[in-house]
């Protein structure tokens, strides 16, 4: 378990959340993304997510048919700015169904790319 604390109001990433009933339908989110082939890289798949005015990079990393966990991505680490997030969400032409939720921009997708070193 992570020895990382919570400070002031900030919880520390990445966080991992395991799929529930509290939560949109994490299937029908993973079989919309898999229709876009710019939100699978490596073996995850990326997206947005926008709660409570804020934006945050999520990924899904699928196994056997069920989805392993929900990982909530410090995407500063991974070279992503706010105004990157927030452009994408900007772009998005809407095409996933659940409120909230957005695709990842080209911009996004290339910087995930050489980052995690999948060309």
């Amino acid at each position: 378990m992570s020895t990382a604390q919570k400070t002031s109001s900030i919880e520390p990433l990445p966080r991992y959340i395991s799929p529930d009933a509290s939560v949109p339908d994490y299937d029908e989110i993973l079989e919309q993304l898999q229709e876009y082939q710019r939100s699978l890289i490596g073996s995850s798949y990326y997206y947005i997510r926008v709660e409570k005015g804020s934006m945050f990079l999520c990924r899904i990393l699928p196994g056997g048919g069920k989805i392993f966990y929900h990982e909530i991505v410090d995407h500063e680490k991974h070279g992503i700015s706010d105004d990157d997030l927030e452009t994408a969400v900007n772009l998005d032409p809407g095409l996933l169904s659940k409120t909230g939720y957005h695709q990842i921009s080209p911009h996004i997708e290339s910087k995930l790319r050489v980052v995690l070193e999948y060309p």
